[in-house]
């Protein structure tokens, strides 16, 4: 009995250890990454070096071309894009600013794209921590601007989001394939 009791008590800790360890989940293929403004603001402001105030901060998932054709493609012209890969990309604002005419009040902030051969509109959305686009909600929208397409001459191969000083404030440029937009945004 004794040795029953044995085997059943070290088969039951052995299930118990087996199912209780955590699986690591893959790597995932469009990796997530922030930008700021000003451009490497963390390690400026470790080194002492900061010259201007943290001003936005873009978080979003970086999928990539891979050989495929990408705008008017797999990203289709005229319909709502989560402006990168996984969940909906996310601007936050740590103050006040002015994106075509209308001010917008500091926060955090969706947002997507609707993209077009030579145009996309960008649109800011209040519905946070969301994944895609298929839920989107026009009615929560805060701001819809237009911004022409520039082609470059060379492909990205990784959508890339970045931040650059302009005269008036500065520009979210958003870059993937031969296409690039920016969205100025001023203060």
């Amino acid at each position: 009995m004794k040795k029953v009791f044995l085997a059943v008590s070290l088969s039951f800790a052995f299930c118990v250890t087996a199912f209780s360890q955590a699986v690591v989940p893959a790597v995932d293929k469009s990796p997530l990454d922030i930008s700021y403004y000003p451009n490497n603001y963390t390690l400026l402001k470790i080194q002492d070096k900061l010259t201007e105030p943290l001003m936005a901060r873009v978080i979003y998932s970086r999928p990539q071309k891979n050989n495929r054709a990408i705008f008017g493609d797999l990203i289709e012209f005229g319909k709502v894009w989560r402006l990168g890969a996984n969940e909906a990309t996310e601007i936050e604002f740590f103050q006040n600013v002015k994106i075509g005419g209308t001010t917008v009040k500091k926060g955090r902030y969706t947002i997507y794209s609707i993209p077009n051969a030579d145009k996309w509109t960008i649109i800011l959305n209040k519905e946070l921590d969301t994944w895609g686009s298929f839920k989107y909600d026009q009615k929560k929208d805060v701001l819809r601007v237009d911004v022409p397409v520039q082609k470059e001459a060379t492909p990205t191969e990784s959508f890339s989001m970045f931040f650059e000083k302009t005269t008036s404030g500065f520009s979210l440029n958003a870059v993937w394939d031969s296409s690039r937009v920016s969205l100025p945004i001023s203060l």
